[in-house]
């Protein structure tokens, strides 16, 4: 079982930049694969940016390519987002979600990761 909790969120200007944090519990927390996922208001959650476990591999969402970097410390059992050039478009709520069945392979699918954070809210004003 991993217990999954973020931090970091806030109400920023367009432009600005935050840094996410997902903190883990749980010894396997290095074997998964992790991904950040969003949800805004009335729309589907989407995939935003995933990383292997080792942190060797990433991957984006076309919409945040250059802007957001996903990354992880297994040391310290957590995963960032860092973003960057904050558009109002950005405004969700952010979720981290670890894939117990990957290591390598970085899923956009939200069905397959397991275990959820309980998400944060980041706003973007124009």
């Amino acid at each position: 079982q991993v217990q999954l909790v973020e931090s970091g969120g806030g109400l920023v200007q367009a432009g600005d930049s935050l840094r996410l944090s997902c903190a883990a519990s749980g010894r396997t927390f290095s074997n998964y694969a992790m991904g950040w996922f969003r949800q805004a208001p009335g729309k589907e959650r989407e995939f935003v940016a995933g990383i292997s476990w080792s942190g060797g591999r990433t991957s984006y969402a076309d919409s945040v390519k250059g802007r957001f970097t996903i990354s992880r410390d297994n040391a310290k059992n957590t995963v960032y987002l860092q973003m960057n050039s904050l558009k109002p478009e950005d405004t969700a709520v952010y979720y981290c979600a670890a894939d117990r069945n990957h290591m390598l392979v970085i899923t956009t699918a939200s069905h397959e990761y397991d275990y959820w954070g309980q998400g944060t809210q980041v706003t973007v004003s124009s």
